[in-house]
């Protein structure tokens, strides 16, 4: 049986893809910061360790033996309060986790690095692609090129793919995060929703769909040396997805801006283009906004 393991597997995107590749005959072993409490769907087993802890790593990969490995662990929430925690976690945690990777007496066969749309910056129109050279904007950004520059320092020795995710979201997304922030509001019937920048688009996916790239990926064998955004190919306006709440849930409400949430180096539109993922995966199973939305207002 194919052995893999999932930094960050008991995070949002980790549950999802456990279940993906356990539902493909993975054996899903996860990696967590701190013990989980809440066993994770499709996972066989779990190992505690912190990715600033090398030694740790090495025992730990010495164990599983994995096949492949996803790293998602990583502070994702862009306005993260402690900034040296962020690099700490995504910066060394990354060099720490390919150095025990290349120690590693027989290799993985793949390894999928998450990275970041925000490595693009908030200086581009139009939609971007994958060579477009990264301008991040933000700290979060940074520390997501950083890790991209890693993976390129490694990639001669480990078989490396690099996703870049854009915005995407689910069911069991944080509220910290702009979706399921509305969602929550909706779900409670509240008349008004304080929120930061309004002059915003994205590019959405639905988590199940960004898994299923990812499980993908690892499989194929053209997908190693590639860097693949994970993405729609759409924007869709704060509006839109405000409108789209108000009509699903049939419950209006208004919106004001709280300047506390307005942030500077916010990204004002992203928007890109799958064609260099697709042309690996094939043709990917894509949810609209509105039926994730729909989902997660029912779930």
């Amino acid at each position: 049986m194919t052995r893999t393991l999932i930094t960050g597997v008991a995070g949002f995107t980790g549950r999802y893809l456990a279940e993906r590749l356990a539902k493909a005959g993975h054996e899903v072993v996860g990696l967590l910061r701190e013990p989980s409490a809440a066993p994770v769907p499709g996972v066989v087993a779990s190992h505690v360790c912190d990715l600033t802890d090398p030694d740790g790593l090495r025992t730990v990969l010495d164990r599983v033996k994995p096949d492949h490995v996803v790293h998602l662990a990583a502070i994702a929430f862009v306005a993260h309060g402690d900034v040296a925690e962020m690099y700490r976690t995504n910066v060394i945690g990354t060099r720490h986790l390919l150095g025990a990777l290349e120690a590693m007496p027989h290799k993985p066969r793949s390894i999928l690095m998450a990275s970041s749309a925000n490595v693009y910056g908030n200086d581009r129109g139009g939609t971007l692609d994958e060579s477009m050279a990264p301008a991040p904007a933000n700290d979060y950004g940074v520390t997501k090129v950083a890790g991209e520059l890693i993976c390129r320092l490694a990639s001669t020795r480990l078989p490396i793919i690099v996703t870049r995710p854009f915005n995407y979201t689910g069911v069991g997304q944080s509220t910290n995060f702009l979706i399921p922030k509305i969602v929550d509001h909706v779900r409670r019937r509240a008349r008004e929703i304080e929120l930061g920048n309004l002059d915003v688009a994205r590019d959405f996916s639905d988590v199940r769909t960004v898994v299923d790239a990812y499980a993908r990926l690892l499989e194929a064998p053209a997908a190693i040396g590639g860097t693949f955004n994970v993405c729609s190919g759409q924007a869709v306006t704060l509006e839109d997805v405000l409108d789209m709440a108000r009509r699903i849930s049939g419950h209006d409400f208004s919106v004001r801006v709280n300047p506390a949430f307005v942030r500077a180096d916010e990204v004002k539109t992203l928007c890109g283009s799958a064609a260099r993922l697709e042309a690996i995966t094939g043709a990917l199973a894509r949810v609209p906004l509105e039926s994730t939305i729909e989902w997660m207002l029912t779930a």
